[in-house]
């Protein structure tokens, strides 16, 4: 009798690790390639509940994370640690795959745009200033592949006020960013990252 428990008790624990260790393998972040990789630059951090700094990477598809960052999470922390306290930044969240990264005809599509941030907040992760967009979650049409979603942070130039037209606040979808940002003289991005995902419905 006490060898067939010990039997069941080791069985049990190689079931167990067999379990753990399919679950791990699903789970693997995978990262960029060079070429998207490249986006990446600065030190920018984003950060989702579960899936901690998804920067330069794929979301994957274990444990219901494509619905879940669609569905499910509020707007992420951005961190930004080398942010001067002294000055203010501005969010830029887009889509330059609307609707589809082989036929991008409504890039860049809008998800967020947040300014007014101080530096100070920005370095905790904290996004507070003034909301131009409300966050939009990553929502990929169904059959359209990887989606990138970008992020960059930029400093806001003193006394600047920053506002959206009538025209754009009708609609986030092909949005002029470049023109946007060269209105509004915010020059190069500080720091930027992306990461990609697709629509749980596909």
């Amino acid at each position: 009798m006490k060898l067939l428990l010990t039997y069941f008790f080791w069985f049990g624990l190689s079931v167990i690790a067999v379990q753990e260790g399919v679950r791990a393998e699903e789970c693997l972040f995978e990262k960029m390639d060079d070429g998207d990789a490249s986006f990446c630059s600065g030190g920018l951090e984003v950060f989702y509940p579960e899936l901690g700094d998804v920067g330069c990477s794929y979301i994957p598809k274990c444990n219901q994370y494509w619905k879940r960052i669609s569905k499910e999470w509020k707007s992420p922390h951005v961190r930004y640690q080398k942010a001067d306290k002294k000055k203010q930044y501005v969010l830029l969240m887009v889509d330059p795959d609307a609707p589809s990264r082989a036929d991008p005809k409504f890039c860049y599509w809008r998800h967020w745009l947040v300014t007014n941030i101080r530096g100070a907040d920005l370095k905790r992760g904290k996004v507070r200033g003034h909301v131009l967009s409300d966050y939009i979650p990553p929502t990929p049409p169904p059959q359209s592949g990887y989606h990138r979603y970008q992020f960059q942070i930029y400093e806001q130039p003193t006394h600047e006020v920053i506002s959206l037209s009538t025209e754009e606040k009708a609609s986030p979808g092909s949005w002029k960013m470049e023109e946007f940002v060269d209105h509004f003289r915010l020059g190069a991005p500080v720091a930027s990252t992306q990461f990609l995902t697709k629509s749980y419905k596909g």
